[in-house]
């Protein structure tokens, strides 16, 4: 579905470069999912702001608290990239320091773990049984990243099991599937937040948003979101999420006719160590052709860091080179 954007948490932007590769050291904190009553409508409800730090930028988006002791649901596209975070409750106005615990970059979920936090109000569940067509919903969040108390949008179910094509301000892609979508009309910074029914009970986490013709609002149910969610807390990774350090190649990339293009190398790093230059094209990363950047995010996945792995590139010159890249931890995907 044409004209969508993923990108519902971007606040106040710098210098954003294609995102590339990334991760953040994380691990399971073996909580469980119990829920309490919320004492008001934003009870639960947090801000989240990033630092995007190899890509001189910054993001803001939102999240909810699923424990007392500070695991937070939002979007992976709301960490993507993030070297550093700030994380506000907006009931109680206390900051946090946050760690990823794990995400899945093709189901659009992450969790974070707060720091030395404890006795937190946590949202509430809806029951998927009573999600239907017609029935009205708000969405709350974090609107153009501008903190406070959550902005609300107002608005009514249009239909369920919906598939879009998302696509962020670098024009990736990425098919997202099962969403309920709504006339809710959320902005930029909802991103993460919940779309609730009218007792504000969750009933998804909303993740994009039209940005051409009638508004549309789309949410991923909180069911397949608290599942994913479940599966970060084990602690391993598996074909839908990524637990622990994520490989990182120390450069941005663009798509182009001929395939995925370096456009920066950070100096001291994996692709500068390994000799690849801006302009190189890589055409094979461990084993794995290469056509695309998101051939590339896709491998980065299954990569260790510290464990060097083979690379492939052409040069400006038309010149193909082979070698070994050896990739460092960064910021999540």
């Amino acid at each position: 579905m044409p004209g969508l954007t993923r990108r519902l948490l971007l606040a106040v932007l710098a210098t954003l470069l294609a995102p590339v590769v990334a991760a953040s050291p994380a691990g399971a904190t073996g909580h469980s999912f119990r829920v309490a009553p919320p004492a008001h409508p934003n009870a639960g409800i947090v801000d989240v702001y990033t630092t995007l730090g190899y890509q001189e930028g910054v993001a803001a988006g939102t999240g909810m608290i699923l424990t007392p002791s500070g695991e937070v649901l939002t979007n992976n596209h709301v960490i993507e990239g993030a070297t550093k975070f700030k994380v506000v409750d907006v009931t109680t106005h206390k900051k946090y320091n946050a760690t990823v615990v794990g995400y899945s970059v093709s189901r659009d979920i992450a969790v974070l773990q707060l720091a030395k936090a404890w006795g937190l109000r946590t949202v509430k569940a809806g029951s998927p049984a009573g999600v239907r067509v017609g029935m009205q919903v708000v969405a709350r969040g974090n609107a153009q990243g501008l903190g406070g108390s959550p902005k609300t949008a107002h608005g009514r179910i249009l239909g369920l099991h919906r598939k879009i094509v998302a696509k962020d301000e670098g024009n990736e892609s990425e098919t997202l599937t099962n969403l309920i979508a709504t006339n809710a009309p959320v902005v930029p910074g909802y991103s993460g937040g919940p779309l609730e029914d009218l007792k504000h009970r969750v009933l998804g986490v909303v993740t994009a948003g039209s940005t051409e013709g009638i508004h549309r609002g789309f949410a991923i149910p909180i069911k397949q979101a608290l599942n994913l969610a479940r599966q970060i807390e084990s602690g391993k990774s598996n074909s839908n999420v990524h637990v622990g350090p994520t490989a990182f190649l120390g450069i941005t990339l663009d798509n182009t006719a001929e395939g995925a293009v370096v456009e920066r190398v950070l100096p001291k790093l994996a692709a500068a160590n390994a000799g690849l230059a801006v302009g190189d094209i890589i055409t094979s990363l461990d084993g794995n052709t290469i056509s695309s950047v998101s051939d590339i995010r896709k491998t980065v996945l299954t990569l260790t860091p510290g464990k060097a792995v083979s690379v492939e590139w052409t040069e400006r010159s038309g010149t193909a080179q082979t070698g070994s890249i050896t990739p460092t931890s960064g910021p999540p995907q």
